[in-house]
């Protein structure tokens, strides 16, 4: 998997020349000046959309660096609320207004958050985190800049067959099925969240593993009806939900925060993924 990652401080690259759309002048009082963009690298290197999606074989995709207008879009309590904060931040900081943050497949919408946070506040990410040893809560820092970029597996190599249509297929061990499945959207995760959310409102327990494989598996021994869908969601034995997951996991592309963490109570040495708590893009509060 090594040969698959690169850091993602050694792929951005910062355009000196921005497009037009960049140009502020509305306003101005007699001068303009020109917001800053920036090319963020892709994990999915443009494989895995459609021909006809802008970013279809496109490695990286140009972003705005943030302003005063995104920082009040991000404290807006009335967005936070209805969870559409961030969702708008990046529509609003993607120069090329034909694609969409819902379009965008989570690996790379990842992408582009953190390439967010380290242009409006720095790489140094300082936040709150529990010691997997002791229990100790204490500050920790992160390094941004040594996120790594995990562009998925290729397929052959963990025994999954890429159709080329942004599908793949895979055997499961225990029942033999062929399931054909896809990769997750911004979309597809906006409503992942909502649908815990409502989980959590109605007090129920929440269905993250049975959901996830109902947005993700698109047929089943090539039936895509949905009776085959929801008879495998709801009897596929859990040694093969757990492949069919594994599976997703090595050929998704996506950013990978995790960084070593050394405890200051005990010691202890782990390997933390960063979390991304409300300070991510509130550092002062």
């Amino acid at each position: 998997m090594s040969r698959n990652r690169d850091r993602m401080g050694g792929v951005q690259q910062h355009d000196t020349t921005p497009p037009p759309q960049a140009m502020q002048n509305e306003g101005g009082g007699g001068f303009s000046f020109v917001v800053p963009t920036e090319f963020v690298e892709l994990p999915s290197q443009g494989k895995f959309y459609p021909q006809d999606h802008p970013l279809h074989g496109q490695d990286s995709i140009e972003i705005r660096q943030m302003t005063a207008k995104e920082e009040d879009i991000l404290t807006s309590k009335t967005l936070i609320k209805k969870g559409v904060a961030l969702d708008r931040v990046v529509d609003n900081l993607i120069v090329d207004k034909r694609i969409k943050q819902d379009s965008l497949l989570v690996g790379d919408k990842n992408a582009i958050i953190i390439a967010m946070r380290v242009s409006g506040y720095g790489n140094e990410y300082n936040t709150r985190v529990v010691c997997p040893s002791c229990a100790t809560a204490q500050e920790y820092s992160f390094d941004l800049n040594e996120a790594k970029v995990h562009n998925g597996i290729e397929g052959d190599e963990i025994d999954v067959a890429n159709n080329g249509d942004g599908t793949f297929n895979i055997t499961l061990p225990r029942t033999q099925v062929e399931v054909t499945f896809r990769l997750l959207t911004g979309r597809d995760e906006k409503q992942l969240f909502k649908s815990a959310e409502a989980d959590r409102k109605q007090k129920t327990y929440e269905k993250n593993i049975t959901r996830q494989i109902v947005n993700i598996v698109t047929a089943v021994n090539g039936d895509s009806s949905q009776e085959a869908l929801s008879y495998l969601v709801q009897n596929v034995p859990s040694m093969d939900s757990r492949h069919l997951r594994m599976a997703y996991k090595l050929i998704a592309p996506n950013i990978d925060l995790t960084q070593q963490f050394v405890c200051a109570e005990c010691d202890a040495e782990h390997h933390l993924e960063a979390p991304l708590s409300a300070d991510f893009f509130w550092p002062d509060r």
